[in-house]
């Protein structure tokens, strides 16, 4: 064990992104597949999670950051 070490796990840039893509992707498979549209279901479940992801992101950064 190395001294001075944390327990604090470190994100890289972009992990939260990609699982909340992840993640709408797959609910808007799944409301496209029960309302009879996959492809719209599930490019509006991609935006979503792109959005998501990008305000957590930012979220993110600002409180590593200290506030600034």
């Amino acid at each position: 064990m190395e001294s001075g070490s944390t327990n604090e796990k470190k994100q890289r840039p972009g992990s939260l992104l990609g699982v909340w893509i992840a993640i709408g992707t797959g609910i808007g498979t799944a409301l496209g597949a029960a309302l009879g549209n996959l492809a719209i279901g599930v490019a509006l479940g991609a935006g979503v999670g792109v959005a998501i992801g990008a305000a957590l992101e930012q979220q993110r950064k600002k409180t590593d950051n200290g506030g600034e």
